[in-house]
């Protein structure tokens, strides 16, 4: 099955052992691929022991660290062919991903996305605020991961607008013309999970000003890393939100994802579970020997995406803790893995989506 046949697919409508009987090959294939193509990825599986034609489950699948992407420069296609690099954030001084896209990468990637997030979220387009400043979004210089989620979500906005100023102050001018025109219907807000606790919920709470959004549906996504003690849970960070602006907790969804995997993004549905779609998987592996653990075992989570070919990130293992909630059996209705993700594992090497910030 090739990649366009794959996203022809309904993202949560195969159930497991159908939607294994489609990736198995097609890993397979990918992993070949990456072999003929990537002179370093060659030399891991040649040192590893493995090959392509051993993949007969996506537990065969090889897996990556992910944080080899900071200490090479890892592709699949002439460098003459690579449009855009994407890099991970990362403190002064620290290495980061580079992650290269030539052209049809970034049309898949996007194409993808607008598949996941219309099916779990709906299709028609809506006005969407912005919970950052649009000089995050124009940045041209520094194409990381939290500027490409804010120009990724916008495919799905009819109109946009800011809610931060380029200082990152809450724009209550831009808030209130967006909420006369667009509040008394459905809305999307987006935002990083930092920058809506600390420049907008924590803003609204100590000011008073209260912007009813109660037609409002939040994603976020990012999660804290390097900035872990300033970490809320996820009660508090939905509770809040409604007491400083009226969001429903329901209307608050989480995302996981990763820049060395634009596009295969991982959302929360309404019964506040992580759902893999039709174009990704998540594993969990055992810290202790790798091996696959069982439904509700914690453990490092392994991610696959159908989406890398410009760079060997088909199977990567990150350097986060979670736990598999089940298969198929979701009360939300949609089909495969639905899991929950805990946070960074400790000692390994900080690093998230929201960026730092001084202040």
């Amino acid at each position: 099955m090739t990649l366009d046949e794959l996203l022809l697919q309904a993202p949560y409508g195969q159930a497991q052992p159908e939607k294994l009987a489609m990736l198995v090959p097609y890993f397979r294939e990918l992993t070949e691929f990456h072999r003929r193509n990537c002179p370093e990825y060659s030399r891991i599986l040649l040192a590893l022991g493995r090959s392509s034609a051993s993949i007969e489950t996506l537990e065969d699948v090889p897996f990556l660290p992910v944080r080899l992407f900071k200490d090479y420069d890892l592709r699949s296609v002439n460098a003459d062919r690579i449009t855009k690099t994407m890099t991970s954030s990362g403190t002064t001084g620290q290495a980061v991903s580079r992650i290269h896209l030539d052209a049809e990468a970034a049309t898949v990637q996007s194409k993808t996305l607008a598949k996941i997030f219309t099916g779990m979220l709906g299709s028609p387009r809506q006005p969407m605020l912005v919970l950052d400043s649009e000089a995050t979004a124009s940045n041209r210089n520094y194409f990381s991961a939290r500027t490409a989620g804010i120009r990724g979500f916008s495919m799905f906005a009819r109109n946009r607008a800011f809610a931060l100023t380029a200082t990152m102050d809450l724009d209550r001018d831009e808030i209130d013309r967006f909420l006369d025109a667009h509040g008394s219907r459905p809305f999307l807000l987006f935002g990083f999970t930092f920058v809506v606790w600390r420049h907008f919920c924590e803003v609204l709470s100590n000011s008073g000003y209260r912007p009813d959004m109660r037609n409002g549906l939040l994603i976020h996504g990012g999660g804290w890393k390097k900035l872990a003690d300033l970490a809320v849970g996820t009660t508090r960070f939905k509770q809040s939100l409604e007491e400083s602006c009226g969001l429903r907790p329901d209307h608050i969804r989480d995302y996981y994802g990763m820049v060395e995997q634009t596009g295969s993004i991982h959302l929360e549905c309404e019964r506040g579970n992580l759902h893999s779609s039709m174009f990704s998987e998540v594993m969990i592996r055992r810290a202790t020997d790798f091996g696959s653990a069982s439904v509700g075992e914690p453990g490092v989570i392994q991610c696959l995406s159908v989406l890398p070919r410009s760079y060997p990130g088909h199977s990567l293992l990150t350097e986060d803790e979670g736990v598999l909630l089940g298969v198929d059996d979701c009360p939300c209705g949609r089909m495969g893995k639905y899991f929950q993700v805990f946070g960074r594992l400790k000692n390994a090497e900080i690093r998230g989506c929201s960026n730092t910030y001084a202040g």
